[in-house]
């Protein structure tokens, strides 16, 4: 089903219509008059865009260039565009030169070659020109340098001075030959019936490997391989194994490029890179649902620049109308070494995808602690990276798992619940990083928090049987009486209390008692109410409204036996959540105040308070 996919994207988007050809990124054109003189070296490559912290790299033009299996081991030339060791016989390598002489003129002969015979069957007068200016160059009567930051991976093609924009291989007798070629191979290969689209026709001896899948090797992975005895059977070598036509496997191989890399074929985004290692190709069946799919990366990683208006109710958890039925496909690949790992294959509508990308972030929404900088606004919602980020060991993004952001892509577009350890790893997550309070910290923090306020209302929907809490809410819920969620909310108040009392201390009731508050809560609550009382003699004014938030949480509990002697892992979710909904409360400023006062009218009298004045100063400080 994975490779008939492909292959209709393929003939969708006319990638194949001509298949003994495909495009690639052609850095530099040498340019040659008749008589095989150099007229000059073109560079084709344009600046791109600085992406965050990564530098601007410069794009080559794309070209439609004879379609060679790409090499991954041994030496072989390229017909009439190749690397420079192959053209020029030099090592561009600008780290060190590591290609031994002789190699380097072996493979010169070898590119050599392959143009006299093309010159011997079609006498061109483009190959002749090609092959003179080759003689001169080898023949020293060509002094050549190597173009400035040409680097060891990039390409050099052939055009004619008066005829610029076609190269030689687009020639009339150079293309007619070129086919010729590929069809005498398919003549020396096995023929058969393709599985994929059940026609007779020549089998592809091995698939075309990809270069941009993360994690494999720099050569590409392949799709399908059978590079070992235990993976093949019954006597089969290579891909008789899995009997695929090579129209089909090019077609495939074609769309995959396509998927991986938009900036090759001019085409919408329609892949996602999730962690160092893996990323998600996706695509609807029809035209109506590319405006959808040009979004869907970028509304996974909350950039309102390229998200089409339309779309971005989504991230109010509000799916848009009219939204096509087509099918809609996705597929999540990781490297290991020269093979492509599947790690999830998906099959949808794009208007039920829709729904659940949808239905997602209303799940993840959550009153964020974090402060935007200053002179920006934050993301309009938590990124998926940022919450696989989230759940990592200080958001280390490459050592987040290949599976946990398969599995993260896999609920939020099917709409199932989140995978359960997410809930235990988060927990661990934030208990270790419970004392850290710079910025990205707190972005965190806010990304942990939505993701555990996600799992606990999906499994709620799902299963309601079985869960014996309510939907948590996006901010404080004065009104929530969940043992656990009351609790978290009396950590933050007494952590406030002490910030009043004392100021800054090395080691706060944070510190030292969060993560034993959390799982064993009887056994450290009356301790911390015990210190409350001499920290309230110190707070002021502030101590009085602290005392009446502290009091009427307490008093929801049956004291003193009444506070829980263990939390489970969803209580202690739930407490996670409180403590960061209180927190956040007890941070906001006026105008925040107001308006949660106004949605929240069915709060008891100890909330309704505008606040202390001096609260936006602090936030400001502690920002």
């Amino acid at each position: 089903m994975i490779l008939q996919a492909l292959c209709e994207l393929a003939q969708r988007e006319k990638l194949l219509e001509d298949l003994d050809f495909e495009l690639r990124g052609i850095p530099f054109v040498i340019v040659v008059d008749k008589v095989g003189k150099l007229v000059e070296i073109l560079d084709t490559r344009t600046a791109s865009q600085a992406i965050g912290k990564r530098k601007a790299k410069p794009k080559p033009k794309i070209f439609p260039v004879p379609r060679e299996f790409p090499r991954q081991s041994g030496d072989r030339a390229f017909f009439l565009y190749d690397k420079a060791d192959y053209i020029f016989g030099l090592d561009a390598g600008t780290v060190k030169k590591d290609i031994l002489p002789e190699k380097l003129r072996a493979r010169k002969e070898l590119f050599r070659q392959r143009i006299r015979e093309c010159l011997g069957s079609t006498n061109d007068e483009g190959v002749e020109a090609v092959l003179a200016f080759l003689t001169n160059y080898d023949s020293g009567l060509i002094p050549l340098a190597l173009p400035k930051d040409c680097g060891s991976s990039d390409l050099f093609a052939f055009c004619l001075a008066d005829n610029p924009g076609e190269f030689v291989s687009e020639r009339p007798k150079v293309k007619d030959y070129w086919k010729k070629v590929r069809s005498l191979e398919d003549a020396r290969s096995e023929s058969g019936t393709c599985l994929v689209t059940g026609e007779e026709g020549a089998l592809a001896r091995l698939f075309p490997p990809q270069k941009k899948v993360p994690g494999g090797n720099t050569s590409g992975v392949s799709l399908v391989s059978f590079n070992s005895a235990a993976f093949e059977s019954y006597g089969w070598k290579n891909n008789q194994n899995a009997r695929i036509s090579r129209t089909a496997a090019e077609g495939a191989a074609t769309a995959l490029d396509r998927l991986l890399d938009e900036t090759r074929f001019h085409l919408g985004r329609r892949s996602l890179r999730l962690g160092s290692d893996s990323i998600v190709c996706y695509w609807p069946t029809d035209c109506a649902g590319d405006i959808f799919a040009d979004s869907l990366a970028s509304l996974f990683e909350a950039d309102p620049e390229q998200v089409a208006e339309v779309y971005r109710s989504i991230w109010r958890g509000i799916p848009p109308k009219g939204v096509p039925t087509s099918a809609f496909y996705a597929l999540t690949l990781s490297g290991a070494q020269a093979r492509a790992v599947v790690r999830g294959w998906f099959e949808s509508t794009v208007a039920d995808v829709t729904r659940n990308v949808a239905l997602h972030f209303a799940d993840i929404d959550l009153a964020c602690s974090a402060l935007p900088a200053q002179g920006k606004a934050l993301p309009p919602c938590f990124s998926i990276s940022l919450l696989l980020e989230s759940i990592t060991p200080l958001g280390d993004r490459a050592r987040i798992i290949p599976p946990d952001a398969e599995a993260l892509v896999g609920s939020a577009l099917s709409g199932l619940p989140y995978p359960f350890s997410f809930l235990q790893r988060a927990l661990v997550r934030a208990r270790a990083e419970i004392g850290k309070d710079d910025w990205l910290a707190r972005r965190r923090m806010d990304a942990r928090v939505g993701l555990l306020k996600a799992i606990l209302n999906r499994r709620k929907r799902l299963y309601p049987q079985t869960t014996g809490y309510q939907e948590v809410t996006r901010d404080m819920d004065p009104i929530n009486n969940n043992p656990g969620y009351l609790l978290g909310r009396l950590m933050a108040v007494l952590e406030h209390l002490q910030r009043k009392a004392i100021g800054d201390v090395n080691a706060t009731v944070i510190d030292r008692f969060f993560g034993g508050a959390s799982a064993t809560p009887r056994a450290v609550f009356p301790r911390l109410l015990k210190n409350a009382r001499n920290h309230a003699s110190k707070a002021g004014h502030s101590a009085v409204y602290l005392d009446r938030m502290i009091d009427d949480i307490v008093t929801r509990f049956d004291m003193p036996n009444g506070i829980p002697a263990h939390l489970d892992l969803e209580q202690q979710s739930h407490f996670v959540i409180g403590y960061h909904h209180m927190r956040k409360w007890l941070w906001m400023n006026s105008e925040e105040r107001s308006a949660w006062v106004c949605r929240h009218s069915d709060a008891p009298r100890a909330y309704g308070r505008t606040g202390d004045s001096t609260l936006p100063l602090e936030v400001n400080k502690e920002n």
